[in-house]
């Protein structure tokens, strides 16, 4: 056999052995997960009338919150699709509506924005938006920013989603907005990539609106790991830029609930951040937020910050300890940030972590 047919031949052995390793691996991986309780059939016909949260123990009306998502369908020169995030907007709306607000969602060019809908993420509480008539009727009859009268409302919510990044910062009807609702001393909120609006507000004296603020948003280390050119792709990285503009920017742990409150501004770091960014919100605005079942998603974000700051065996007391409560846990969330571990070399955090889901199922 010639040299160039044994290159040949053991090149394409040590390539199937790959494919199969990969294989086994992704079985055993899956096997690592159970079975879901609820079917995402059933998740999706969800409706807002089979949500405790919002039937039970009604709020009485305390005025107006608005949203506002993003224009911006193209990541600038691609053709990577993008828009705002429909968890960021969905769960926080509820928050607001159970709470006694009104919400109203506006965007820069009004009409139907864009949206980003990643079903490994959806719930029932976003499942529950895409079924309510009167959310679906206000998230695609968007009201032109250039329309709204700031005085109208308790608070502005910028909603995250790349987009956000293109058509937020230098729009002056935003920054009139936020400028406005701030010295009336009213609330200003942001999650993710939202706090893009408010990088070049400057309040009435000249100073920027976040300097020498406690603020979090999508960090660099979060942004690069999904898009490593994203500085080629974005204006700028957003933690860089509230940096530059003078925010003391909080950085938490990658891909979890991360949530800065200073004064009567509220930012969260991620997707993971939007129940806290939203409860913070009612808070700010000198209420106390209705009581609210703690989702499996956000008990196991609990769990993965128990790890990140204590270890394992913390972890694992917080396990038993949700499941003494019957506290659900998202063991895909678990399993993902092992994924994201070994992604980052991390090889004994993915260990442990793995550990902790098969750990986690014991209790089923």
């Amino acid at each position: 056999m010639s040299r160039t047919r044994k290159i040949i031949k053991w090149s394409l052995i040590s390539i199937g052995s790959i494919i199969i390793s990969v294989v086994l691996f992704g079985v055993w991986f899956i096997n690592l997960l159970p079975e879901p309780t609820v079917s995402r059939d059933q998740l999706k016909n969800t409706l807002p009338s089979e949500l405790p949260y919002l039937t039970n123990d009604s709020v009485p009306s305390r005025g107006k919150i608005l949203a506002i998502v993003t224009s911006t369908a193209i990541m600038g020169s691609t053709d990577k699709s993008t828009g705002y995030e429909l968890t960021e907007l969905s769960r926080a709306y509820y928050v607001f509506k159970a709470n006694g607000f009104e919400v109203d969602i506006a965007s820069p060019l009004g009409g139907t924005p864009p949206v980003v809908i990643d079903k490994g993420d959806m719930k029932e509480f976003d499942y529950a938006f895409l079924n309510d008539s009167d959310a679906q009727y206000k998230s695609t009859h968007t009201i032109p920013v250039k329309d709204i009268e700031a005085a109208n409302y308790e608070a502005v919510y910028f909603v995250g989603g790349k987009g956000a990044m293109f058509d937020f910062p230098e729009n002056k009807h935003i920054q009139g907005i936020v400028q406005q609702l701030f010295e009336s001393n009213k609330v200003i909120g942001a999650v993710c990539h939202g706090p893009a609006a408010l990088v070049n507000v400057k309040l009435s004296s000249g100073q920027p609106l976040i300097a020498n603020k406690q603020v979090s948003s999508f960090t660099n280390k979060e942004e690069l790991l999904l898009i490593p050119d994203a500085k080629n792709i974005f204006p700028f990285l957003l933690e860089d830029k509230l940096t530059t503009a003078g925010a003391k920017f909080s950085e938490g742990a990658i891909y979890l609930n991360n949530v800065s409150v200073d004064g009567n501004l509220v930012t969260g770091q991620n997707p993971w951040s939007t129940w806290t960014v939203a409860e913070s919100i009612i808070t700010q605005l000198g209420y106390t937020p209705k009581s609210r079942l703690i989702t499996a998603e956000e008990n196991s974000a609990v769990i993965l910050d128990d790890y990140n700051k204590a270890g394992y065996e913390t972890a694992k007391r917080r396990i038993e300890a949700f499941s003494n409560s019957n506290r659900l846990i998202d063991y895909e969330m678990l399993a993902v940030h092992s994924l994201l571990a070994a992604y980052r070399l991390e090889l004994s955090k993915f260990f442990q972590l793995i550990q902790l889901l098969r750990y986690s199922k014991t209790f089923l």
